[in-house]
């Protein structure tokens, strides 16, 4: 019967030694726990200016409210997507099967909005 080194048990199981390269390259790509604080902390103070935003009568009576909190919640929803999702990480093709769909239906969304949108306004359920 022959015997495996550490090496060769590795390769047979799939699983990578610390000395492979591929092994610490793979890792090396991970968000740290530094990481993780810094976005949460940055999601909170986002979602603080959100929620003063909607406590500021000027703010929300300008016609800038609307987009502003739309804008903040797409920063919020790219950084959970990019770092809690590891999306920022993979693989290319695993970001374009996310990203090209998810722009087509945001494209969708936008469209049916703006349509329907101008058919409230033509049936003066808008003014």
């Amino acid at each position: 019967m022959a015997q495996h080194s550490h090496g060769d048990a590795a390769a047979a199981h799939g699983t990578h030694g610390a000395n492979d390269p591929a092994h610490g390259a793979h890792h090396a790509h991970h968000p740290t726990a530094g990481t993780y604080v810094k976005v949460g902390i940055l999601l909170t103070i986002i979602t603080i200016i959100e929620v003063y935003a909607y406590y500021v009568p000027a703010w929300v009576a300008h016609w800038s409210f609307v987009p502003s909190l739309l804008l903040m919640s797409a920063v919020k929803f790219i950084v959970v997507v990019s770092v809690y999702m590891h999306l920022r990480y993979d693989h290319r093709l695993f970001r374009a099967l996310f990203t090209g769909p998810f722009i087509v239906a945001a494209l969708t969304l936008i469209g049916l909005m703006f349509l329907f949108g101008q058919a409230s306004i033509r049936l003066g359920l808008l003014s």
